[in-house]
C-alpha cells in the first residue's frame, strides 16, 4: 500500500455550546490538520506515472480546506441568538456557521468527507486543537 500526507493549519475561535466545562467559552486554537491518501496502485504512464497523484493537487485541496476556516470564528447552527450573529456581522467578525459541532472529531469527519467527496482517496484525517490533542476520522 501507498500513503502520501500533507498537512495545513489554520487559526479559529468556536466554542462548545451545551458543555459544561471552560469550552463553552469563546475561545481560539491553531489547528494542524493532516490528511492521508492511499493506494495500492501507482498511475503507470503520463505525467504523473509513479505517483498516487501529484503532491501539489493534495497540498492545493487540503489548503484550500483549511483556509476557508481561517481566522473565523466557528459555530454550530442554532447556537447563537440571530441578534449576536448580526451583531457580530456589523462589527466586520468572520463567522462560519456550521451544521456541527465544531470539536475536532467532527472537524475531522468533516474534512475526510470534503476531501473525499473531491475525488481524493483519503484514508485518515487528524485534527491536532493543541501539539498534545488530536482527534482522527477514517479507514
Amino acid at each position: 500500500m501507498y500513503y502520501l500526507k500533507t498537512s495545513a493549519c489554520f487559526d479559529s475561535a468556536h466554542f462548545l455550546h451545551g458543555y459544561n466545562g471552560k469550552c463553552a467559552n469563546i475561545h481560539g486554537h491553531h489547528w494542524l490538520v493532516e490528511v492521508k491518501i492511499l493506494s495500492d496502485k501507482l498511475h503507470e504512464c503520463g505525467e504523473n506515472r509513479g505517483m498516487i497523484l501529484d503532491f501539489s493537487d493534495f497540498k492545493q485541496a487540503v489548503k484550500e480546506l483549511a483556509a476557508s476556516f481561517d481566522h473565523t470564528l466557528i459555530y454550530e447552527k442554532n447556537t447563537l441568538k440571530s441578534t449576536t450573529i448580526a451583531a457580530l456581522k456589523e462589527e466586520g467578525f468572520s463567522l462560519l456557521e456550521t451544521d456541527f459541532r465544531p470539536t475536532a472529531e467532527n472537524f475531522a469527519a468533516h474534512i475526510y468527507a470534503e476531501l473525499s467527496g473531491k475525488g481524493l482517496p483519503i484514508s485518515c484525517v487528524s485534527v491536532y486543537e493543541s501539539p498534545e490533542n488530536c482527534a482522527m476520522y477514517g479507514e
